[in-house]
C-alpha cells in the first residue's frame, strides 16, 4: 500500500464545488494520498454565485464534499471559514456542522510557536478594489478567462498532455492584476500586524504565494479551479505550497458521466 504524506495542517481554499472549473478529481486525488491532523477550508468551498448563474452538481464534487465533512469523523480537526462564495454560512460563526467547526476567522498556532491570522481574504476588498463597477468587470473578465482556459486544457488531454493554468499564466502578464495582488497582500499583512501576529493564511485571490512583507509572513492557499493548490505545515511548523496537478496523474477532462447532474437554473416566478 503506497504510504500517504503525512501534515500537521493543510489550508484549502476557493474549491468552488458547484462550479464547471471546480477541479474536484485533482482534490480527491490529493486527499487520497495525504494524512492530515487539521484542515482548514478557507472560504469558497461551495459556489453558491456559479449555481445560481447555472446549476451543475456532477458526481465529484458530491464526493468531494462528501470526503471533506467525512475527514473530521476519521480523525482531522476541520474548521471551515466562509468566504463571500459561500456567505449564508458565515452566520454560524462560532457553531459546529457535526464535527466541522465554523468561524469567520481563526488564529492558527504554528508547531514552532509563530501565530498566523486565517480568514478567506474578502474582508479587504473594500480596500483592494475600486468600487461595484471594477468588481463586476473583473468577474466578467476572469470568468472569460476561465473558459479559455477550460477550452486549452481540454486541447492539452487530446494532445495526450498534462494540466496547465493557461490562466493563471495570462494574469502574471496582466499589470492591473498584478498591482491588485500587491495591494491585497500589502492590505493582508497590515491586518495581522495590527492583531499583533506573525502571519496571515487567506485565499479568494486565487494567487498561491508564501512570501514575507516587512516581518509578516503571508500565505495565500491558492485555488482549486486553475492552480490546484494547498499550503501545508510540516511537523516542525515549516510550510510549503504543494501543486498537485504537477503531481497527479488525474486528467485536466472530466468524464462525461461525471457531468450528467447539470443544467441551467430556472428562474422562480
Amino acid at each position: 500500500m503506497e504510504k500517504r504524506k503525512h501534515y500537521r495542517t493543510v489550508f484549502l481554499s476557493d474549491i468552488h464545488l458547484g462550479d464547471q472549473d471546480c477541479k474536484a478529481e485533482f482534490l480527491l486525488d490529493f486527499l487520497k494520498h495525504t494524512r492530515i491532523d487539521r484542515l482548514y477550508l478557507i472560504g469558497d468551498i461551495i459556489d453558491m454565485w456559479a449555481m445560481q448563474r447555472q446549476f451543475m452538481w456532477p458526481d465529484s464534487h458530491n464526493r468531494l464534499l462528501h470526503k471533506l465533512i467525512s475527514l473530521s469523523s476519521e480523525g482531522t480537526q476541520v474548521i471551515y471559514l466562509p468566504g463571500n462564495h459561500d456567505e449564508p454560512a458565515q452566520k454560524y460563526d462560532g457553531m459546529a456542522l457535526g464535527d466541522v467547526e465554523i468561524h469567520r476567522e481563526y488564529i492558527h498556532t504554528l508547531a514552532d510557536g509563530r501565530k498566523l491570522l486565517v480568514l478567506h481574504g474578502d474582508q479587504f476588498d473594500q480596500e483592494v478594489c475600486f468600487g461595484p463597477w471594477h468588481a463586476w468587470l473583473g468577474d466578467k473578465a476572469y470568468r472569460m478567462l476561465m473558459f479559455i482556459n477550460r477550452w486549452y486544457n481540454r486541447y492539452r488531454v487530446w494532445r495526450g498532455r498534462d494540466y496547465w493554468s493557461l490562466a493563471g499564466y495570462i494574469k502574471q502578464r496582466i499589470s492591473g492584476a498584478g498591482e491588485a495582488i500587491v495591494r491585497y497582500r500589502q492590505t493582508g499583512c497590515a491586518h495581522a500586524r495590527r492583531r499583533g501576529l506573525d502571519g496571515i493564511v487567506c485565499g479568494h485571490i486565487h494567487h498561491p504565494e508564501i512570501t514575507e512583507l516587512d516581518g509578516v509572513l503571508y500565505c495565500n492557499d491558492g485555488d482549486w479551479v486553475e492552480n490546484c493548490s494547498a499550503l501545508t505545515e510540516d511537523m516542525q511548523g515549516n510550510l510549503s505550497l504543494v501543486f498537485w496537478a504537477r503531481e497527479s496523474a488525474v486528467s485536466a477532462l472530466r468524464p462525461r458521466a461525471d457531468i450528467a447532474v447539470s443544467g441551467s437554473k430556472q428562474k422562480a416566478a
